[in-house]
């Protein structure tokens, strides 16, 4: 399959396939992968990049009913107030953004600052859980409504969590709606409690970490009942891209992998996040899926993650491929990859926005399983190999034009 981008910056035109303006809400909004992705976004706008790394600006998605992006407008939620131009200043330190982009788009960081609201800190919050869910959708909602937006797709891109302890109330909306209001309970992980803001708010919502999100069968069915759409989960990024490519052509070559391990280095908050084994073992297990699945379950995968903070944003992934081959044969592949984080992540994050309203406006609703193209551990599919869900994407996506007018 063949993808080519445009070599020259993107129009900042509407799209002619859109149905008006749509709202990107990032929680997380002062991270290093929203404030790449604004920044990105509004250097796009001013014509000061190309739209490298955005699958929905080549040809492989050219029929697809997009928003444009100067039809793109950011807010958000925070539990820090750091503000988006000091957090983009110190990704120029890092090597994360150009320093003559910046200087390009700094005057209008200010505008985006000024969607910006404080988001759900569970250690600090007192109250229901179901104060916060009204006070988060309100939030959003008047985001919408002040903007005229058609429609708003919430984006979570805050720190990984640990994995959640099942309750029975995750299985049941009505029980989880009771149990919300009860001001001494916290049945809600916080990405879930964003989750259900989104969907009471009547917006599609995209999980980019690995934490629950909506990974909940009450959450599921409350995205039915509202009618909307949601993705995830944890964005493919570097290592997982990677194995996800080439791990398929072992198996339609007929050889015979016996372990496929693997080291990631990497620092910044993502680092020292995962240095916490609680919230690493959200991230391991997100990866850990994929390597059995498309070379079966003997395949020995040691997979390990460490914090090497001078690294900051810059994440390097080592990976050693046992493998047999014909009369027993022993042989070895070794791959390195260095790579920026939130630069590969950013423009994800605006496809997903960008695909995600597309398919609200098709009316999609409940799970996406076409977008797991992007995830490593994608909700509604079982399927893991990139250039398969690469065809899948491409099948859906250019078909929801059409999908919308039936």
């Amino acid at each position: 399959m063949t993808v080519t981008h445009s070599e020259t910056p993107q129009s900042t035109s509407s799209s002619q396939n859109s149905d008006g303006p749509i709202g990107l809400w990032l929680n997380g909004a002062r991270g290093s992968v929203a404030t790449t992705a604004v920044t990105g976004l509004l250097a796009l706008r001013a014509g000061m990049t190309r739209s490298t790394g955005c699958v929905t600006d080549t040809d492989m998605l050219r029929d697809v009913p997009l928003a444009g992006w100067a039809d793109m407008v950011v807010g958000g939620h925070d539990v820090v107030d750091t503000p988006l131009e000091k957090k983009a200043e110190a990704l120029v330190d890092s090597g994360v953004i150009p320093a003559p982009v910046l200087a390009a788009v700094r005057g209008n960081l200010p505008e985006v600052e000024g969607e910006l609201r404080t988001g759900y800190d569970a250690q600090s919050h007192t109250g229901s859980q179901a104060e916060a869910i009204d006070r988060l959708a309100a939030d959003i909602e008047e985001f919408r409504n002040r903007h005229g937006l058609a429609r708003v797709v919430v984006v979570n891109v805050s720190s990984t969590e640990p994995p959640v302890d099942f309750r029975p109330e995750h299985d049941d909306l009505e029980a989880l709606t009771r149990a919300l209001a009860d001001p001494d309970a916290r049945v809600l992980p916080p990405s879930s409690v964003v989750a259900y803001a989104a969907f009471q708010a009547g917006c599609g919502f995209v999980d980019f970490t690995p934490s629950t999100g909506a990974r909940l069968p009450a959450l599921e069915l409350l995205a039915r009942r509202q009618q909307v759409p949601f993705a995830g989960s944890d964005g493919k990024t570097g290592e997982t891209l990677l194995r996800t490519a080439l791990a398929p052509m072992f198996t339609c070559r007929a050889l015979h992998v016996l372990s496929w391990a693997g080291v990631n280095l990497l620092g910044g908050g993502d680092g020292a996040t995962l240095e916490d084994p609680a919230n690493a073992k959200s991230k391991l297990s997100s990866k850990s899926g994929v390597l059995p699945a498309l070379l079966g379950e003997d395949v020995t995968a040691p997979l390990h993650i460490d914090n090497v903070p001078d690294l900051g944003d810059h994440k390097t992934a080592w990976d050693h491929v046992s493998f047999e081959g014909f009369l027993g044969v022993r042989m070895s592949m070794q791959l390195t990859w260095s790579g920026v984080d939130s630069t590969l992540a950013a423009p994800l994050v605006l496809d997903l926005a960008r695909l995600t309203a597309a398919a609200h406006r098709a009316g999609h609703v409940g799970p996406v399983e076409e977008l797991g193209f992007f995830f490593k551990d994608p909700i509604g599919s079982d399927e893991h190999a990139l250039a398969d869900q690469a065809r899948a994407l491409t099948e859906w996506a250019n078909g929801l034009d059409r999908e919308a007018d039936s």
